[in-house]
């Protein structure tokens, strides 16, 4: 039975993507970009576990739930498997000052659809996971209209 995680595409008025460095002290894919989220907690749906994720990883509330991206499966670098449902979202707070958990990421950027070969640091860890399931999280937010 595959561990259960909910992740967020964060969108801002430029239609831009945000994403987190993970800290080098992180037991699961050290130094490696990525979305906000983390592992469902007992009882919760994936898009609560995505909204309390979300305000614990950068002190935004998310506002708005533009679609669900997909839901992937994958082996973690620790050899357990995770189904993760992505959501693209919209949230309220000050994006250029998310509050980053100490300790988790180290820094945080914004990127725009032409700007992903920057998730290439990832393909040895994650097969190019992140980057293709960014794609589809652009695609997908055409395709909202916004």
């Amino acid at each position: 039975m595959p561990l259960h995680v909910a992740g967020a595409f964060v969108v801002d008025q430029q239609s831009r993507i945000f994403f987190q460095f993970r800290s080098p002290q992180r037991k699961l894919f050290p130094n490696t970009w990525d979305i906000v989220g983390g592992h469902l907690e007992p009882g919760e749906t994936p898009d609560e576990a995505m909204r309390r994720e979300v305000y614990e990883e950068t002190g935004w509330q998310v506002s708005t739930v533009l679609a669900v991206v997909g839901e992937y499966e994958y082996t973690g670098d620790d050899g357990l498997p995770r189904r993760e449902t992505d959501f693209l979202v919209r949230v309220d707070g000050d994006l250029e000052r998310p509050r980053l958990e100490a300790g988790k990421h180290t820094e945080f950027r914004w990127l725009a659809e032409t700007e992903l070969d920057l998730l290439d640091l990832n393909a040895p860890v994650d097969g190019g996971l992140l980057k293709r399931v960014a794609r589809e999280a652009f695609v997908t937010l055409r395709t909202v209209g916004l």
